[in-house]
C-alpha cells in the first residue's frame, strides 16, 4: 500500500511513493480517481469540501478550505490554509485530566530492567552524560576574546575538529606552489586527503572546551539581559559540565552579579570551578587572556579527575526536537522518538518536549494530559501569551512551516505541528517549564521555547537535557556545546545522501520493514550507548556546537 491514513478520522491520505493524476486509489470500500499529480509526502482529499469546511488530520483539525475542494485533488497552499480545533474549556480539561493520566498504560520496559549507562557522578546527585570545560562571555564585546582562546587551546590541547581541512587547504597551497593551474586545483577532491591524527589528548577524561559566543547581555531589554544570564547559569550548572570560565566587559547589561545570583537560585550548594574575569577591571587584553587561559589550564587538571560510573537510566534527561521536517516526519522519525520518550519515562527518566509554536493545535490533547489543573493552567497560559505577543508583532504561528517544509508536504503549521507533537508520546505531562526553567521533574516536561531549531536545542540544555534526540526529514547539521545531539532521519533517502549527521534511520518504518516500536527501542539503546560516551554524536564528531539564545523582546 502506496498511502496512509493516520486516523480513522482523518479527511486525507498521506502519499508514501509518487501518484500521478488518474491513478486510481481504493481504501475503506471507497474509490477514487486522483484529480492532480501527488508527490510522496503531500496529501489529497478523500471527500469533497465546501470553502470554510475543516478538514482533519491525526485525527484533529489541521486546516480548512480555502476554495471547494473534491475527493483525489492534491491539498497544497493554494486549496488550505492553517485551522485548528477550538479550545475546549477549562472545566472540561480539569474533568478529563483524571482518566487521561490514569489511563496510561506504560509500555513494557522488561528489556531494561537494571540497565545503566556510564555517567559523570557530580556533587549535586546528578548525573552527566559529557565532561566539558565552559569558556563563556557574559556579552557579546568578549567574543573577541573568546575566539582567541580557543585558537590558543583547542589544538594544542588536543580538541580541534578540523585538521583534515586545514591540512585540505595547505595541499591547495602546495598545488599553487608548484605551478599548478586553476582548473587543475579545482578538481583535487577532499578525500584524497585523510585527516591528520589530531594531537593527543593533554585531559583525557575531559571530553571538550566548549566557546559560547553569543550576540547578547547588552543593546536589549533588561529581560533578555537577565534570561541571558539564567540560561549560562543553566549551562554552568549543567551536569554536563565540569567547570567554566566567564568573562565580562564590565559595563554590559547581564551582570556578573546577576549571573551569580541565578546560579545560586539554580543549585544554592553550587561547587563547582567558576573563574570569572572582568576586563575592565583587568585592563589591557593580554592580561585578561593570560589570566583567563591560565585558570581554564588549571581547572582542566582538576576536571580530569573525573571519571565514568554506572548510572541508572532514570539518571538520564532527554531533549526531544525536530528541524528541518518533511511530510514523513509525523509518520516515522517522530512517534518513534515518541515511543522512546514512553519508554524513559516508564523507567523514571526526564524528557523534554520544547517549540510551542509546534504545539499550536494540540493544546486539548496536552492539557488533558497534565497531571494537575495547575499544570493545565501554565501550558494554557504559556501558550496563550506567546500567541498574544507573535500577534502584537504581526505574527502567527500558521506563519511558522518554512518553504521546504511545505515543498515536502507539511501544508500547514496545524499540519506540522500534529506531527511535531509525536515526540512527547503518550504519557502524562508532568511539569510545564517557561524558558530558561530547569526540569526537575521525572516524566515528560514542555518547556516555552520559540519553534527555531538552535534556539530551542540550545534551551533544552539550558533546561538540564543530558542528550537530545533530534528528527530530520530533510537534514540539519544542528548540535549542542555540552549535550549530544542524536539526529533520526524520517526517511532512508536522506540517512544515504546525508550519512556525515545522521545517527539512525527511521524510514524502515515507512518502507515497512520497522515498526514505530522497533526503532524507538533502537533509539533507546542508542541514547545509553551515547550517553556512555561509547558512540559519539555525528554533530559531536563534526564539532557542530550550535548555541543561539532567545531574545524574546526588542532590540534597543
Amino acid at each position: 500500500m502506496a498511502f496512509l491514513q493516520v486516523h480513522a478520522d482523518d479527511d486525507m491520505l498521506v502519499a508514501l511513493s509518487n501518484f500521478q493524476r488518474g491513478d486510481v486509489i481504493r481504501h475503506a470500500g471507497q474509490t477514487l480517481t486522483l484529480l492532480d499529480d501527488v508527490p510522496a509526502k503531500h496529501k489529497f482529499a478523500i471527500r469533497d469540501f465546501g470553502v470554510g469546511d475543516r478538514l482533519r488530520m491525526y485525527g484533529i483539525v489541521v486546516a480548512k478550505a480555502r476554495h471547494p475542494i473534491r475527493a483525489g485533488q492534491r491539498l497544497n497552499t493554494a486549496n488550505i490554509v492553517h485551522a485548528t480545533d477550538d479550545l475546549i474549556d477549562r472545566s472540561t480539561i480539569t474533568n478529563k485530566i483524571p482518566s487521561a493520566t490514569n489511563a496510561w498504560q506504560p509500555p513494557d520496559v522488561t528489556r531494561w530492567h537494571g540497565a545503566t549507562f556510564d555517567g559523570f557522578a557530580r556533587q549535586d546527585g546528578r548525573v552527566g552524560t559529557r565532561n566539558h570545560w565552559l569558556v563563556v562571555p557574559l556579552v557579546f564585546c568578549e567574543n573577541r576574546n573568546l575566539r582567541v582562546m580557543r585558537e590558543a587551546m583547542l589544538e594544542e590541547l588536543g580538541y580541534a575538529t578540523d585538521a583534515s581541512y586545514r591540512n585540505y587547504t595547505r595541499r591547495l597551497i602546495d598545488l599553487l606552489a608548484e605551478g599548478k593551474s586553476h582548473d587543475q586545483i579545482v578538481e583535487v577532491p577532499l578525500e584524497h586527503f585523510a585527516p591528520a591524527d589530531g594531537a593527543k589528548r593533554i585531559f583525557p577524561n575531559v571530553d571538550g572546551i566548549k566557546f559560547l559566543a553569543h550576540d547578547g547581555g547588552c543593546g536589549c531589554g533588561y529581560d533578555d539581559a537577565l534570561n541571558l544570564c539564567r540560561l549560562l547559569a543553566g549551562y554552568i550548572n549543567h551536569p554536563n559540565v565540569a567547570g567554566a570560565t566567564v568573562l565580562s566587559l564590565g559595563c554590559q547589561k547581564s551582570q556578573i552579579a546577576d549571573l551569580e545570583n541565578e546560579l545560586h537560585k539554580l543549585n544554592p550548594q553550587f561547587q563547582k570551578p567558576l573563574y570569572i574575569f572582568d576586563q575592565q577591571k583587568l585592563g589591557t587584553e593580554q592580561t585578561l587572556l593570560a589570566e583567563a587561559i591560565r585558570h581554564t589550564f588549571a581547572g582542566l587538571i582538576g576536571a580530569n579527575k573525573a571519571q565514568r560510573q554506572p548510572a541508572p537510566l532514570s539518571q538520564l534527561t532527554v531533549g526531544l526536537e525536530c528541524g528541518g521536517s518533511d511530510g514523513f516526519s509525523g509518520l516515522s522519525a517522530n512517534p518513534a522518538i515518541g515511543h522512546f520518550s514512553d519508554l524513559l519515562v516508564a523507567l523514571g527518566g526526564k524528557v523534554i518536549l520544547s517549540e510551542f509554536p509546534e504545539l499550536a493545535g494540540c493544546e486539548n490533547n496536552l492539557a488533558s494530559r497534565c497531571t494537575t489543573p495547575e499544570v493545565a493552567d501554565r501550558f494554557l497560559n504559556l501558550m496563550k501569551g506567546y500567541e498574544s505577543h507573535l500577534v502584537a508583532d504581526g505574527n502567527y504561528f500558521e506563519n511558522n512551516p518554512s518553504p521546504g517544509n511545505i515543498r515536502d508536504g507539511l501544508t500547514t503549521d496545524a499540519i506540522k505541528s500534529a506531527g511535531a507533537a509525536r515526540k512527547g508520546g503518550s504519557s502524562p505531562v508532568t511539569d510545564v517549564l517557561d524558558y530558561p526553567e530547569p526540569a526537575t521533574k521525572p516524566g515528560l516536561n514542555l518547556l516555552c521555547t520559540p519553534g527555531g531549531d538552535v534556539e530551542s536545542t540550545t534551551a533544552m540544555a539550558g533546561s538540564g537535557a543530558t542528550v537530545m534526540l533530534f528528527s530530520t526529514g530533510l537534514g540539519t547539521p544542528t548540535g549542542n556545546p555540552i549535550s549530544p545531539v542524536l539526529k533520526i532521519s524520517s526517511n532512508t533517502e536522506l540517512a544515504q545522501r546525508m550519512p556525515d549527521i545522521i545517527d539512525c534511520d527511521a524510514g524502515g518504518i515507512i518502507a515497512g520493514n520497522e515498526t514505530i516500536e522497533s526503532i524507538g527501542g533502537y533509539l533507546l539503546d542508542l541514547v545509553v550507548a551515547a550517553a556512555s560516551g561509547k558512540q559519539p554524536s555525528k554533530a559531536e564528531l563534526l564539532g557542530q556546537d550550535d548555541f543561539v539564545p532567545w531574545k524574546r523582546s526588542l532590540t534597543f
